[in-house]
C-alpha cells in the first residue's frame, strides 16, 4: 500500500452549475470566466454530466465527434489552468453515441470511459451505446475512480477492489444531472458509496431547470471515507469549491480498519 509520504494531498475543484439547455456556448463562457481565477490553484476541475448541454437524450442534437469545440474547450482549459478536468460529453463516433466521461490533462492528451448504465426512464438507452470500460487513472499518487450519474445505482459496477496489499482506488468521482425530486437518494448512496469503498467521494451534480422543467437542487457533495461532510455545498445556487483531501487521513483510516482484505472477490461481465 502507497504511504503517505510518497502521496501528496490534492485539491478538488467542484462545479455545481446552471447548466442552459442546450447551450453550448453560453455554458462554456460561464465555466471559463468561473475558473479563470483558479488557474495555477487546483489539481482538478471536475463539471457536471453533459456539462456544456444538460442531459439531452437526443444526441443527434448536441453530440460532437473527439476533434469537436467542447473537447478542445476542455483542452485548452486544461492548458490554461495548469490542471485535469473532466466532466463528460455527448460524442458520436462511428454513426453511434456515447455519454462519455473525459479525463483532460494539461498537455491535451485525456483518458475516456463511456457510461455504463444509461438512465432508461430518460430513454437515454434507446439512443446511446453503454460502455463497459473501467477507469481507474492517477492523479499525484492518487488511484481515481470516475463515473456518471445513474452508475451510482449499481454498487457492485463502482465497488473497490483489494489486491497485492493495496486498494484499486482512493478517490471515487460521480458527475451528475440528478432531479431534485431524487435528492434524498442521491445524497444516501454517496454516503453508501464512500463506506463501503474505503474511499473518498465526490458527486458533483447540475442546479436549475432542465429543458422538460425538470428541477435540479445539486446537493454536490465531498465526502470523507466514512461518509462524512467534508464541505457544505449550498443547494439550489452555483457553486465552486475547492476541497483539499488529505492522503494520511485514509491511511491511516485502512490501516487501522482493514475492511479490503475481506471483501468478495468478483467478476463483471461485459
Amino acid at each position: 500500500m502507497k504511504t503517505p509520504d510518497t502521496v501528496t494531498s490534492l485539491d478538488i475543484t467542484i462545479v455545481q452549475a446552471p447548466i442552459v439547455w442546450g447551450g453550448k456556448d453560453v455554458n462554456l463562457d460561464w465555466y471559463s470566466m468561473q475558473l479563470q481565477p483558479l488557474a495555477g490553484r487546483t489539481d482538478l476541475v471536475v463539471l457536471p454530466e453533459m456539462f456544456a448541454t444538460g442531459f439531452i437524450t437526443d444526441p443527434e442534437k448536441t453530440a460532437e465527434p473527439m476533434d469537436g469545440n467542447i473537447v478542445r474547450w476542455m483542452a485548452d482549459t486544461a492548458e490554461t489552468m495548469g490542471c485535469v478536468v473532466t466532466g463528460t460529453v455527448t460524442v458520436v463516433e462511428e454513426n453511434k453515441f456515447y455519454n462519455r466521461l473525459i479525463w483532460m490533462l494539461p498537455d491535451g492528451t485525456y483518458e475516456t470511459a463511456d457510461k455504463r448504465h444509461l438512465f432508461r426512464m430518460g430513454n437515454e438507452h434507446l439512443n446511446f451505446s453503454a460502455g463497459d470500460k473501467v477507469l481507474i487513472t492517477e492523479l499525484k499518487g492518487w488511484k481515481i475512480r470516475p463515473l456518471v450519474c445513474y452508475d451510482l445505482r449499481f454498487p457492485v459496477w463502482s465497488k473497490n477492489t483489494f489486491a497485492d496489499d493495496d486498494y484499486a482506488y482512493d478517490l471515487l468521482i460521480y458527475v451528475a444531472n440528478w432531479p431534485a425530486s431524487r435528492s434524498y437518494v442521491w445524497k444516501s448512496l454517496l454516503v453508501a458509496r464512500a463506506i463501503e469503498n474505503m474511499a473518498f467521494c465526490a458527486g458533483v451534480n447540475r442546479i436549475g431547470d432542465d429543458g422538460h422543467g425538470l428541477p435540479h437542487s445539486g446537493d454536490s457533495a465531498v465526502l470523507d471515507f466514512k461518509g462524512r461532510e467534508i464541505v457544505k455545498f449550498v443547494p439550489n445556487e452555483p457553486f465552486i469549491k475547492t476541497v483539499t483531501l488529505d492522503y494520511g487521513s485514509l491511511f491511516d483510516f485502512r490501516s487501522r480498519f482493514a475492511v479490503g482484505p475481506d471483501w468478495d472477490h468478483f467478476t463483471i461481465e461485459p
